[in-house]
């Protein structure tokens, strides 16, 4: 199950934040029993992206396999 101060992984794109799929984010509210999220993502230096409410389906918990990978974002 995932709880607040998770690192979760997106699924699925979110367009109108410029957020990908792949993107890390930690979440900091969890809603109605894990029903939606409210993740933050941040740049590599600590600077906040954004804070968004997701769907538990667009979020999956961090793999002990995962590798981090960076990419630029305005």
């Amino acid at each position: 199950m995932i709880e607040e101060h998770d690192r979760v992984v997106l699924t699925e794109n979110l367009p109108e934040q410029d957020l990908q799929a792949g993107d890390v984010g930690t979440v900091v509210h969890v809603y109605e029993g894990g029903a939606a999220f409210e993740v933050e993502f941040f740049h590599l230096d600590g600077r906040t992206v954004a804070v968004e409410t997701v769907e538990a389906s667009a979020v999956r918990p961090v793999a002990s396999t995962d590798v981090t990978h960076a990419r630029t974002r305005e």
